[in-house]
This record gives structure tokens, C-alpha cells and sequence, in this order.
């Protein structure tokens, strides 16, 4: 299944206030990391209301296929039956998907594609995975590169909120441009030393882009960035409902368009255990 465990959505506000007189040079406010990072959270919603989030359920499509993409090798096969057919179209097409979330990190993905499902499972420290559609029928664990990316996704409300008590220290790196737009670059160091760099918009205070885990393309990791795009609001939370990933040296963008969110759902216990 296309990983796209979305690590799911942060945001941000606030207007850069500059002092100026007649005849005195124009001087703009320095932001901090961390004032910065409080902007964010002020305009993704407030801190307060992202804590009061439990769980949280999505719906929508993401795009899959296209020919630009690496056919799979079958295991065990070898010569031209190692290579299994695409089964899938010249173009990208989206599959409907529902993720649900729980804390503390735990998450769920089904995708239905050619009237299957696809599942992934993360309780929190273990994943599991069950791939129909690439003639995969027996559940299988999370490789250790696929638990990395998971635990830098899986937490609820993304990494800057509450970030000093998940024990990540944040660094302001600089300003710089991410499509038409100026960015604050923050670089997170998580607790277990994993890092990633995220850009902030410098007048929304929003999420522009993330940085992805890189993936494997002919033997070679090609850098990974989740663009952050068309925000609303949803019970006083401000969610991004666009995501595009982009992979260094690919030229297609991959896209989650998010449908509905609901908030606080319940769900059962079972909804995370390991798949039977």
C-alpha cells in the first residue's frame, strides 16, 4: 500500500508587526523558534483545543498509479515472473481511503482499490499491513525503515504542537521561499534523535511543507517534501484538506484530498490491534 500515513495536519497565524517612522529606517520583529512555533499553534487552533482532540477520523481520496512508478518485485519469483504486471493505469487515479487516529499514536488506514481493501495498522510501537492488491494476503509487520516513518507521522495533532512535552527541541535555521511563498525553516530534534525540518509560513504562520522520509528509487534515497495546502476549519481546528508529496527526480506529484473530518469520534479498542 502506498505509505502515506499522513502525519496529520499543522497549522498556524499571526502578522509580523514592523515599527517605522517618517524618516527612521523600517526594522521587522525577530521571531524566535519558539514564538514562532506558539503562532502555530494560536492559529492552527489554540493549544487547548488540539489537547482536547482524542481522536480524529478522515475521509477522502489519494492518488495512486501511473507508469512512472517502479513495478514490484514478486518474492520468491524469479527472471521476467519476478516482475508483476502494474494493473494499473497510464494516468494517476485516486482511491477513496479512511485514516483514523487515536492517541497516543496510534492510526489507521483502509484504501479500497478494485473492490478490495488495503489495510495499516500502527498501535503505537508496532505496525502491521495487509496489500490485496499487490497479490500480498497474509498480514505482514512493518519493516524497521516503515516503523521510523511511522513514529516521525503518527502523532495526532503533528509535531510542533505540544512539542517540548514529546521532548523535541525546535531550531529557528532561517527564512526562505517555498513556492511564492516566505517560510520560517525549523529543524525538530525528536527524543529519540530523528530529525526533520518543517516550513512555516511567515505571514499565516501555517504549515507550508514538511520534510517526508526519503524513498528508495534505483538503488538511490531521493528526498522526500508534503506540501500543505487549502486549510479550513473544522470544529475550531484548522486541518490542511491538500497534501502533495514530492519526490526529488520524479515528476508526478502524489495527492491526498481529504473529504470530511470528524472530530472526537469513538472507536473501539480492536480498530488498532494486530491484524488477523
Amino acid at each position: 500500500m502506498v505509505q502515506k500515513t499522513m502525519s496529520v495536519c499543522m497549522f498556524l497565524v499571526l502578522v509580523i508587526c514592523c515599527a517605522s517612522a517618517e524618516d527612521a529606517p523600517k526594522t521587522q520583529t525577530r521571531l524566535s523558534a519558539v514564538e514562532i512555533v506558539d503562532r502555530n499553534v494560536a492559529a492552527r487552533g489554540g493549544l487547548q483545543a488540539w489537547r482536547a482532540v482524542h481522536t480524529l477520523s478522515m475521509r477522502g481520496k489519494m492518488d495512486v498509479g501511473g507508469n512512472q512508478r517502479s513495478i514490484i518485485p514478486v518474492p520468491g519469483r524469479k527472471g521476467p515472473a519476478a516482475q508483476m504486471p502494474p494493473q494499473r493505469p497510464a494516468e494517476q487515479v485516486q482511491l477513496p481511503f479512511v485514516m483514523e487516529l487515536q492517541r497516543p499514536r496510534k492510526s489507521r488506514v483502509e484504501v479500497q482499490f478494485n473492490g478490495q481493501t488495503a489495510i495499516q495498522v500502527y498501535d503505537g510501537a508496532n505496525g502491521w499491513k495487509l496489500r490485496p492488491f499487490l497479490n500480498r494476503h497474509q498480514v505482514e509487520p512493518y519493516t524497521p525503515q516503515e516503523l521510523k516513518a511511522t513514529a516521525l507521522q503518527a502523532d495526532l495533532d503533528g509535531p510542533l504542537v505540544d512539542y517540548a512535552a514529546k521532548g523535541t527541541k525546535v531550531a529557528l535555521e532561517g527564512r526562505e521561499k517555498v513556492g511564492d511563498t516566505q517560510a520560517y525553516k525549523l529543524n525538530l530534534t525528536f527524543k529519540n534523535g530523528q530529525t526533520q525540518h518543517v516550513w512555516v509560513d511567515a505571514n499565516t504562520f501555517l504549515e507550508v511543507k514538511i520534510e517526508g522520509t526519503p524513498r528508495r528509487l534505483d538503488g538511490k534515497y531521493h528526498p522526500v517534501a508534503i506540501y500543505y495546502r487549502d486549510y479550513k476549519t473544522i470544529d475550531g481546528l484548522v486541518i490542511p484538506f491538500v497534501l502533495e508529496t514530492a519526490v526529488e527526480g520524479v515528476s508526478q506529484l502524489e495527492k491526498i484530498q481529504i473529504d470530511s473530518v470528524e472530530v472526537n469520534p469513538k472507536f473501539e479498542d480492536s480498530l488498532f490491534a494486530k491484524l488477523q
